[in-house]
């Protein structure tokens, strides 16, 4: 289905709904494709070709809203979806900061050229071959025994959102991804690790042979791992994880968490939380940007925005409902499925790199672990309290040594913030992307 399409059905629910007797609403559309090949041994695994569309409804009576999302998009199909929908709104409890983003805060026209939508086309028998030689790079690295496979995907897919109050835009972006997991070693002593890449176009894509290289590098530098010494030491994250990081800080910024006193940073918004030379920015505009948008789920013109600058967060990452409830300007955050009430999410993010390279981050360690491999969601969201299984390498007399396995660490990511230092090694690729970083003084012990 065509943007132009799916833009017809969200402008018709809100046509309806009016008639229906709502007082505002507005109407969310999201078109998908994929096509993916995956292969094991070589080996034709699984050929997946899938379509969708679906339309979601948003209407309020009064400061009552209700939501739904289908996938009929016929006349009659969403005709029945905009009665129900003010139906079900009439009968809501009030929210008295349930509303539309306003008027004058919605995108406008000239939307800028994010370059998300690669025309590039792939067949089954090309996705095939692609997926068939990054296997094959993977399970060449010596110590590769087995594997779980290789597989290489396109997607394509549309958004479009039409308001009451004006709004009907849409956007369109593609991506394109290789990966491959293997298994290196034997018996007790197997250990298995992969490897993946997406980029919005195929010509920024490594190709297959470094993709699946990668993956059979890092499960072969598994083998033989020795659990590390326990106690409090320097942790260093490998960009592998650091993202992962930055993503805790953006979950505790997001302004219903805040409304609702669900975060670790209520309160601390004037607090230097992060040494002076830690930069964190968020780009929804960035050109191929995996997660850029001319606007956010709710309308709302997006712009490049710093969320950590001078040891302090900038603010509150905000929708209408949370800049209504916390009395917050509108920051162009909001997210929206098809269906439910908006959230929040950044865009494009980036810890900005530091000046050290990592063989100089690490050279003052005596003892230390290097992690890049996290198990489990540890993270208390309303103290910060972080435990988190890991894998990994020693750290030795400011030397990476052996691999390491079976342990957790942990901490608090408020201490954990205020002692983060940063390498030079960032790279881009990713929608939160960090280069490696070290946090002293965790807490490491077998698990």
């Amino acid at each position: 289905m065509q943007s132009s399409e799916l833009l017809d059905a969200a402008q018709a629910l809100i046509d309806h709904a009016r008639r229906c007797g709502a007082d505002a609403a507005d109407a969310t559309g999201h078109t998908s494709s994929a096509h993916g090949v995956s292969v094991r041994l070589g080996v034709l695994e699984d050929i997946d070709r899938s379509e969708g569309a679906h339309v979601g409804l948003r209407a309020f009576v009064g400061q009552r809203s209700a939501s739904v999302s289908t996938s009929d998009l016929s006349p009659a199909g969403l005709r029945e979806l905009a009665e129900r929908v003010v139906a079900m709104a009439r009968h809501a409890p009030e929210d008295p900061f349930a509303a539309l983003a306003p008027e004058a805060a919605l995108a406008r026209g000239p939307f800028p050229d994010l370059d998300i939508a690669d025309p590039s086309d792939l067949t089954a028998e090309q996705l095939r071959d692609r997926a068939c030689e990054t296997e094959d790079a993977a399970r060449a690295v010596s110590g590769v025994r087995n594997s779980e496979g290789g597989s290489a995907v396109l997607a394509r897919g549309g958004s479009v959102l039409v308001t009451s109050t004006g709004l009907a835009a849409a956007y369109e972006g593609a991506s394109h991804s290789l990966s491959a997991s293997v298994i290196a070693g034997e018996g007790d002593g197997m250990q298995r690790d992969y490897a993946s890449r997406s980029a919005r176009y195929l010509t920024d894509l490594p190709g297959p042979a470094e993709v699946g290289r990668l993956a059979g590098e890092r499960a072969v530098g598994r083998l033989a791992p020795a659990t590390p010494a326990g106690g409090r030491m320097p942790v260093v994250f490998d960009p592998r994880v650091s993202p992962s990081l930055v993503g805790h800080l953006l979950g505790a910024m997001a302004a219903p968490a805040i409304a609702r006193r669900a975060s670790f940073l209520v309160g601390r918004e004037d607090e230097d939380l992060f040494p002076a030379a830690i930069r964190i920015i968020d780009d929804p505009l960035r050109p191929r940007g995996m997660h850029s948008r001319p606007f956010d789920g709710e309308g709302v013109a997006c712009a490049p925005r710093v969320l950590v600058e001078h040891c302090k967060v900038t603010g509150w990452l905000t929708n209408a409902a949370s800049a209504a409830q916390l009395g917050l300007p509108l920051t162009g955050h909001a997210s929206r499925g098809a269906g439910g009430t908006p959230g929040v999410s950044p865009s494009n993010v980036d810890l900005l790199a530091g000046e050290a390279t990592v063989e100089e981050l690490i050279a003052d360690i005596r003892e230390g672990v290097l992690v890049d491999y996290l198990i489990g969601q540890g993270i208390n969201p309303v103290t910060g309290d972080y435990s988190r299984g890991a894998a990994g390498r020693r750290i030795v007399d400011g030397k990476i040594a052996g691999p390491v396995a079976g342990f957790t660490v942990a901490g608090n990511l408020i201490d954990m913030f205020a002692g983060l230092r940063a390498a030079n090694d960032l790279e881009t690729w990713r929608a939160i992307n960090a280069p490696t970083l070290r946090v002293d003084g965790m807490t490491v012990a077998a698990a």
